[in-house]
């Protein structure tokens, strides 16, 4: 490989989605950070921007980025596994595990969640061309700006409040169902089971009963004053704008459901196994296992699986404080911040460099890393003949155990970087 030995880093150009959900033209994160690395990328107003992918998924593997060659990151880590580190090769059999994206979500994502591992290998050996996958998809957001988002059960006593102040929420959950969960107490045995029997009540809800008592909430929330302690209280503002987005779909009953969380810029959401989740608006920095692999369930003009996504899902009540997952600040270096979840796949770096520092190391680490840069300029490697020009939007493969040595210009350096901690 020549100039690509183990040891090496270099830049890599990564493809954009441009899904219906996407924010438009240069209001996107994403069109935003391509544009910028690259002159040749034209952000067309009208257009959404939605996903910018910086890894090996077959589906859109980075390519990297020189005169030179038109080799993918797929190809050269197949031909090059040993750039991933001794124990991430071991641990992954020759394959980067982790996918790193940029997210700009101007609409409703899907009602959703993922598969563990081996749930995931079942879908796919019954159902390949649905489930194209057979990996498990653990990820995690990181808020670029404010970010909003559906995530976990909410505590029971929320939803009992709905049930017994939101009729149409109760119509559809069914008499019976909500009787059962109004007798529950937190922390009962049976709650997990009560609550899927009201879950799987809703979206299994005959379609005229459901269109009708969505037409009754829609008009009465409508009718509220949106200042009121009411309008808030019943969720109106964000059950108004779902069913705007999907008019009578049983995905606007779901805000009864789940959790509402706004990340400030900084924080994070983990998403593990069957964790019932979906995203709605804002830029996030968003980490997983390099899969593809999405039940879905509501609020997605895509294909719907109601029956497995109910049978799977995590039905313990949880507040929304408690689905913020934590950085922690690196002991040896103060410019780094780490969000390392409960999974081998990957972990992120938050890597903010003040003002007025010019030369800083980005430390070899044990496993290959993809850095993108946020914020600020600069270069690196500038005494190699394989200087990198340093700019938002450019993304660079690090291969393990590399340092990286930079020099920055008069501005704060932001990147945020992917790896994998085994």
């Amino acid at each position: 490989m020549g100039e690509y030995d183990r040891g090496s880093t270099f830049e890599l150009r990564c493809e954009v989605q441009q899904y219906a959900w996407g924010k438009i033209g240069s209001a996107s994160e994403v069109a935003r950070l391509s544009s910028s690395a690259h002159a040749d990328f034209a952000v067309a107003e009208d257009e959404p921007y939605a996903e910018l992918w910086m890894g090996a998924h077959p589906k859109a593997p980075s390519q990297i980025l020189t005169p030179k060659t038109s080799l993918s990151l797929l190809e050269y880590i197949k031909k090059n596994p040993g750039v991933l580190g001794k124990k991430v090769n071991n641990v992954f059999k020759g394959e980067l595990p982790f996918l790193l994206k940029v997210l700009s979500v101007n609409k409703s994502l899907s009602i959703q969640a993922h598969p563990n591992k081996s749930h995931a290998e079942k879908l796919f050996a019954e159902r390949p061309d649905i489930y194209k996958d057979p990996n498990h998809k653990p990820e995690m957001a990181i808020a670029l700006t404010p970010f909003e988002g559906m995530c976990g059960f909410r505590p029971l006593e929320e939803i009992q409040m709905f049930l017994k102040e939101v009729p149409e929420f109760r119509a559809v959950v069914g008499e019976s169902e909500a009787e059962n969960i109004m007798k529950c107490k937190p922390g009962d045995d049976y709650v997990a089971k009560a609550l899927k029997s009201c879950f799987e009540n809703v979206m299994k809800c005959n379609a005229e009963v459901r269109k009708e008592n969505l037409s009754k909430l829609i008009s009465r929330i409508s009718a509220m004053d949106q200042e009121s302690e009411s309008f808030s209280k019943y969720s109106g503002e964000l059950l108004l704008r779902l069913n705007s987005q999907f008019p009578g779909d049983v995905g606007c009953f779901v805000v009864y459901f789940l959790n509402h969380i706004i990340l400030k810029p900084g924080e994070a959401m983990f998403l593990g196994a069957n964790e019932p989740h979906a995203y709605l608006d804002g830029n996030c920095i968003e980490c997983m296992a390099c899969s593809d692999n999405v039940v879905r369930a509501g609020l997605t003009p895509k294909l719907i699986d109601v029956p497995t996504l109910c049978e799977m899902l995590n039905y313990q009540p949880a507040t929304p404080k408690s689905k913020i997952f934590p950085s922690i600040q690196k002991k040896d270096d103060p410019y780094v911040k780490e969000y390392n979840p409960p999974v081998d796949d990957f972990a992120v770096q938050y890597i903010s460099i003040p003002k007025g520092v010019s030369e800083y190391t980005i430390k070899a680490i044990d496993s290959a890393s993809i850095l993108l840069v946020f914020e600020g300029e600069g270069s690196a490697n500038k005494s190699k003949p394989s200087g990198l020009d340093l700019r938002p939007g450019a993304v660079f493969f690090i291969s393990a155990d590399t340092d990286v040595a930079i020099s920055l210009s008069e501005t704060p350096f932001i990147a945020f970087r992917a790896l994998c901690i085994l």
